[in-house]
């Protein structure tokens, strides 16, 4: 068997940018074939060709899938399609999410919906289609990024609360009911990391938030994708259904 035959694939949805692509580069770097999910052909065009790109430069292979991962058929269509592409699903990250903010009793609905239907349905779908994979070739890796917001909750985000939370009973759930198939289930949960969504912080709320972090600094996407790549790594075999903060001291 072929050194490229060995490799690892893996599937990163929203993968385009921020914390997913930074995921999708490490896990390239450690050797594995990567699986870019893009919401749609712009974001393929825009930013999924130049993290495809990145991640080839590792010597492995990597290409764009575009599938909206609230969608039960389209996620089942791109984890068959992944799957006859490099023969194998080994490692599933459910990195998609969204934010839709608003104080509860100023929030509309269809905010609540939406949040809930990309963060946390999606990983249903996912683990669903990627998991029965997994549960076939009898080994696997499913990591499911959470968030501190999902622990401890935070004003103005109760549906981005909401589904980052039930990503943590989903995980336990799923590494119960899959970890006789060799497959682990954990979920990372983040504080706050430079990215687009803290970049449009008022300045006033970022200094209050790192007054409370003891390391006194915000995180950088790399740090969750370190994180990452060792629950999917064969260090981490014998670790399932764990959340693994990374706040830097934010809720200790």
């Amino acid at each position: 068997m072929s050194e490229e035959q060995k490799r690892k694939t893996a599937l990163v949805t929203g993968a385009t940018r921020g914390i997913g692509a930074a995921v999708a580069r490490r896990l390239a770097q450690d050797g594995c074939n990567v699986a870019i999910n893009c919401l749609n052909e712009q974001l393929r065009d825009e930013q999924g060709l130049a993290v495809a790109e990145a991640c080839r430069a590792f010597g492995v292979e990597a290409e764009c899938f575009i599938a909206d991962v609230s969608s039960h058929d389209q996620c089942r269509e791109m984890v068959d399609t992944v799957k006859a592409r490099f023969g194998s699903l080994d490692i599933a990250v459910n990195n998609a999410g969204i934010t839709a903010d608003g104080l509860l009793v100023r929030m509309k609905e269809e905010q609540y919906d939406k949040v809930i239907a990309v963060n946390q349905k999606s990983v249903f779908n996912i683990t669903k289609f990627a998991g029965a994979v997994m549960m076939r070739q009898r080994s696997g890796r499913i990591i499911n990024v959470s968030s501190v917001a999902g622990l401890y909750g935070n004003p103005g985000q109760i549906n981005y609360s909401a589904s980052k939370a039930a990503i943590v009973g989903m995980t336990l759930t799923a590494a119960k009911e899959l970890g006789s198939r060799g497959i682990t289930v954990n979920a990372v949960a983040p504080g706050f990391i430079r990215s687009d969504m803290t970049d449009v912080l008022a300045e006033e709320y970022k200094k209050k938030v790192l007054d409370l972090i003891s390391l006194g600094h915000f995180g950088e996407i790399e740090d969750v994708a370190n994180a990452v790549a060792f629950l999917a790594s064969d260090g981490a075999r014998y670790i399932t259904g764990q959340v693994l903060v990374i706040d830097g001291g934010l809720m200790m």
